[in-house]
């Protein structure tokens, strides 16, 4: 089950750091809206789940930042002959830090909006026997401090049917 959970976040890591991805929709969003959003590039993607305070502590972190991580396996075994026919729920979480509080959680919906266009622009067969059918649920963590003053996440959680096997 870990090979099929690691290949659902290899293709989900793809899919944002892509030309297509998550650098292209934060510039087309804040042209838009005309306010200014720093980009997200691959460097900025990262799949592990950890927490925000260990990294500032260990590394020093940048934002904004997205970290993508399997949080639920299931194997409903619906398929007769696959080893795995079941569903891989994904968070692609969204860390953005700044300076003044009234301008952190603006940006973060603005940064959260980049991650939602990505994944409904890949609605589907995401090859390899993984689909996503296009649902998923946002929710905001509250302000506190850290990274440069204040910081603020945001988990975006799907899942993804897979048929591995």
């Amino acid at each position: 089950m870990a090979k099929t959970a690691r290949n659902a976040l290899r293709k989900l890591a793809n899919q944002m750091a892509a030309e297509t991805g998550l650098l292209y929709t934060v510039g087309a969003i804040a042209q838009r809206e005309k306010v200014e959003l720093a980009p997200i590039s691959g460097a900025h993607i990262v799949s592990q789940h950890v927490a925000a305070e260990l990294i500032e502590k260990s590394a020093g972190a940048q934002y904004p930042r997205v970290h993508l991580y399997c949080e639920k396996i299931t194997n409903h075994l619906k398929e007769k002959f696959r080893t795995f026919s079941g569903t891989v729920r994904l968070v692609a979480e969204v860390r953005a830090s700044f300076d003044r509080a009234e301008a952190l959680e603006p940006s973060l919906m603005l940064y959260v909006d980049a991650v939602t266009d990505v994944l409904d622009s890949h609605r589907g067969d995401w090859g390899d026997g993984f689909f996503f059918t296009g649902g998923y649920e946002v929710s905001f963590s509250p302000m506190k401090h850290g990274g440069k003053n204040f910081i603020q996440s945001a988990k975006i959680v799907f899942e993804v049917n897979a048929s591995q096997g």
